[in-house]
């Protein structure tokens, strides 16, 4: 185990001594293994190698935790979400719930986020022991805590009993842990990272880091997805009395270049460039994947349209509804002919500063605001405080109603909803503010939809109680003899 973290480091070290500025704090020498972790400057550079590791394709074989797979599996396990590229069959395994143990996508995901893992336990462990300036030194581990944290979330709602390793050192071979272990680490880091970190950072210095507002807002999901409505209401209301974040008024801006990083981001993932400055972060693949591959009219070369979203998901939204035209593309102009061609995504397209619509240099939206707000009005639902649980899901019903200049009479409040008709509606208000952004199977596993709404949006497909989970990779279960398979595969993989 010991020589794999140290390759893990080392990958880690070479990506990160080849950057420039994302996150500010950035030392400009190679370091190496044998000298590590005895400066600030170490302490540093270990902990921006973790943020890497989210968005960057030089990590080996795999790309890193955001910049794919991730996202893309957990849209297809779901109704918002069908494959479209042939290359990878694989994916259609997961949109039509016929994914076995042996699927790639599932094994790059494991291994890209235990990468993070190891990496964040050397953090936590070494950065303790440097003699350096002391609230650094604890922002530094919060920043690693969070990290982990937010792998480790991933992780469990995805496979369920998975190892939890806290140590750099630990056995080569290690067992599947308890459920219920697993979230109460995350919420010890959480808590940890909650004490570190500050609620923002210098303007220019910092962009893409975890801040206190983060850990809170990632803590209350986990206390959503563990039905702790008033912890989850609790953590929600510390974001939003912190009046660090709002709603941009117009739901186009907020994927916009220019508001990356801006006051609905509470965690976001960046890609490609920092205010100009070209990084270590390659771009990201939201407009290959997304668009149309008939775009090409229009002078786009590299749009490729492997994901497309369901007919049913499309169809949801209210005509008017403001995230309806900027989620979709549906025509191209074909010199000056505009043809209407079949829904695609293009929520990510900033066509001023991405004009050819190739790669992406757009930030990936881990925890926005608005799915803050819909997370507070679902507690306070549950909590049966009605006029709390309206109150916060007709804001963001609001903005949907503005046209980029007037509020139109579309998408109208709520009102008098029981607790039931509430927890559908905002369940499909978190289907249409939040598509393509990672959290749709998630949401339908935890409200135990997922069996009733996916054959909805794919007639034919016909997920089953396994499939709350997905199974642990093949390749982990045959390297390692004390890994089982979790109880919803241990019967066919």
């Amino acid at each position: 185990m010991k020589k794999i973290l140290s390759i893990y480091l080392l990958s880690a070290l070479l990506l990160f001594s080849g950057c420039s500025k994302f996150l500010e704090e950035d030392p400009k020498h190679l370091i190496t293994i044998e000298n590590y972790y005895a400066t600030e400057a170490d302490a540093i550079s270990a902990v921006n190698s973790l943020y890497a590791y989210l968005n960057s394709i030089s990590t080996g074989s795999t790309a890193g935790v955001y910049h794919s797979t991730f996202w893309v599996t957990t849209g297809l396990a779901s109704d918002e979400m069908e494959n479209r590229q042939v290359a990878a069959p694989y994916f259609d395994l997961i949109s039509n719930f016929t994914v076995n143990s042996s699927n790639p996508a599932l094994e790059e995901i494991w291994t890209m986020h235990y990468k993070v893992i190891t990496l964040a336990n050397i953090c936590t462990n070494r950065i303790p022991k440097i003699e350096m300036n002391e609230a650094l030194r604890n922002r530094l581990v919060g920043e690693a805590k969070f990290l982990r944290a937010l792998i480790y979330f991933n992780l469990v709602r995805m496979f369920g009993n998975v190892p939890l390793l806290l140590n750099e050192d630990e056995d080569l071979y290690p067992t599947n842990t308890p459920v219920a272990d697993i979230y109460n680490a995350i919420e010890n880091d959480l808590t940890d990272a909650i004490a570190a970190l500050p609620l923002n950072y210098p303007p220019g210095n910092g962009r893409g880091r975890a801040t206190r507002g983060a850990a809170y807002a990632l803590r209350a999901k986990m206390y959503l997805t563990n039905q702790q409505w008033q912890k989850a209401a609790d953590d929600c209301r510390e974001v939003i009395q912190s009046n660090e974040y709002d709603l941009w008024e117009d739901f186009a801006e907020v994927f916009k270049h220019r508001n990356r990083g801006g006051k609905e981001a509470v965690f976001s993932v960046g890609f490609g460039d920092a205010n100009g400055a070209i990084i270590f972060w390659e771009v990201g693949q939201f407009n290959v994947r997304l668009l149309p591959p008939e775009l090409s009219v229009e002078g786009v070369q590299n749009a490729q349209g492997w994901q497309v979203p369901t007919m049913y998901l499309y169809n949801a939204y209210e005509n008017g509804d403001r995230r309806k035209e900027v989620t979709f593309i549906t025509e191209i102009n074909n010199n000056g002919i505009i043809e209407t061609i079949r829904p695609y995504v293009q929520k990510y397209w900033d066509r001023e500063m991405e004009p050819k619509g190739n790669e992406s240099s757009n930030d990936f939206p881990v925890i926005r605001y608005a799915d803050v707000l819909l997370m507070y009005a679902e507690a306070n639902n549950e909590l049966d405080r009605s006029s709390i649980a309206h109150e916060y899901i007709n804001k963001i019903r609001k903005r949907a109603r503005f046209n980029g200049t007037t509020y139109l009479p579309v998408v109208p409040d709520y009102s008098g909803l029981s607790k039931e008709q509430m927890r559908e509606a905002i369940l499909k208000e978190r289907f249409l503010e939040l598509a393509f952004e990672g959290h749709r199977y998630f949401d339908l596993v935890r409200t135990n939809q997922l069996i009733q709404k996916v054959p909805l949006a794919k007639p034919g497909v016909t997920p089953t109680a396994k499939h709350y989970l997905m199974p642990i990779p093949l390749r982990e279960l045959d390297t390692n003899p004390n890994l089982k398979q979790n109880d919803l595969h241990t019967s066919g993989n």
